[in-house]
């Protein structure tokens, strides 16, 4: 475990201004960047940046914001989290982020998913009711993609391709592709049957109660006669000097942010009680100081098998600067110690 590796990621939320006023997408974006160098000069191994189509999250092409941090940074890992494959073209999307590997001298991942909001299919003019057709489709192109070899494809939800190459390739070996999951047994089999890496989207409950899933997929592996591959975990939180300051910081805009999702979905508002206790020990809101985060995360490692934890630090309004806090302990304080825990 002591080859954990230790990210990032963030949706790009709206944040607010001193005044609480949320800013410009524009200088959210902006800001992001500064994020990404941040990471990587305190020694983060990967960011992600998820892709949405809505008011309260400012990103729509994380690829271009991970070419702009790529240009500053040097060794930090750049990775979606997540694509939405269902409502974009597959190889669209591989000539993006093998382009973002060019860019980026081989440090592009992408994590491709159905995402959790719906927006993209009809501002992309796709039917959500091929919900599965889509995904199913588009992720076995994709497949065929990776391989980086003439592609002779055929399917229902676009026209067939016929010895077709797609440029540019990847320099070294194959695009970097996970597939995330929300807890869905099929897509945990669906990406075995593939050969692709497992992340794990645990956003509520106990991070251990998806073991079952990380079983699943490793037999599933084992039976298809795939390689052991690596399992990771994205989950939400924040990190300050103390817990209290970390859950008071957080606390009001992750409220909000659940609020404003659940009357689109039928939940009811979160309460400070439901809060607390997803950022108890055991629960899978990773917020504290970073001796509570660390221990959180080690437990959670060594509990579910992990290659890779990324924190989802981007959590509704949380102002830009303690966003910045919050990378700065997480790599400076956070991995070095997680790193003790499992050695």
């Amino acid at each position: 475990m002591a080859d954990l590796e230790l990210g990032l990621d963030t949706f790009g939320d709206v944040t607010a201004d001193a005044t609480g006023a949320p800013l410009p997408h524009a200088q959210v974006i902006r800001n992001l960047v500064e994020q990404g160098v941040l990471a990587d000069q305190v020694g983060v191994d990967f960011i992600g940046i998820g892709e949405h189509h809505r008011e309260d999250f400012a990103v729509s092409a994380p690829d271009v914001v991970l070419a702009a941090i790529a240009a500053r940074t040097s060794r930090i890992r750049l990775g979606s989290a997540v694509t939405v494959l269902s409502s974009d073209d597959p190889i669209r999307v591989f000539q993006r982020y093998s382009t973002l590997d060019a860019i980026s001298g081989g440090r592009a991942e992408v994590i491709l998913g159905r995402g959790s909001f719906t927006e993209s299919f009809p501002l992309f003019g796709f039917d959500l009711a091929q919900y599965e057709e889509l995904f199913d489709e588009k992720l076995d192109l994709f497949a065929h993609v990776r391989e980086q070899e003439p592609v002779t494809w055929e399917g229902t939800t676009r026209a067939p391709l016929q010895n077709q190459s797609v440029f540019p390739p990847i320099e070294n070996g194959k695009l970097t592709s996970w597939i995330g999951v929300g807890g869905n047994p099929e897509s945990v089999i669906r990406a075995a049957r593939y050969g692709m890496p497992l992340m794990l989207a645990i956003i509520g409950g106990e991070p251990l109660r998806f073991a079952p899933l990380v079983d699943l997929y490793h037999r599933a592996l084992e039976q298809l006669g795939q390689p052991t591959l690596p399992v990771g975990e994205h989950s939400p939180g924040h990190v300050a000097e103390t817990d209290e300051q970390a859950r008071e910081e957080l606390w009001p805009h992750y409220a909000t942010m659940m609020a404003r999702i659940g009357r689109e979905r039928g939940w009811a508002p979160l309460t400070r009680a439901q809060f607390d206790a997803a950022a108890a020990p055991e629960g899978a809101l990773f917020v504290g100081s970073p001796e509570t985060v660390a221990t959180k995360i080690a437990y959670a490692a060594k509990g579910l098998g992990l290659s890779r934890f990324d924190l989802k630090y981007g959590n509704g309004g949380l102002a830009h600067d303690k966003l910045m806090k919050s990378i700065e302990l997480y790599g400076t304080r956070v991995i070095p110690r997680v790193r003790e825990l499992l050695a």
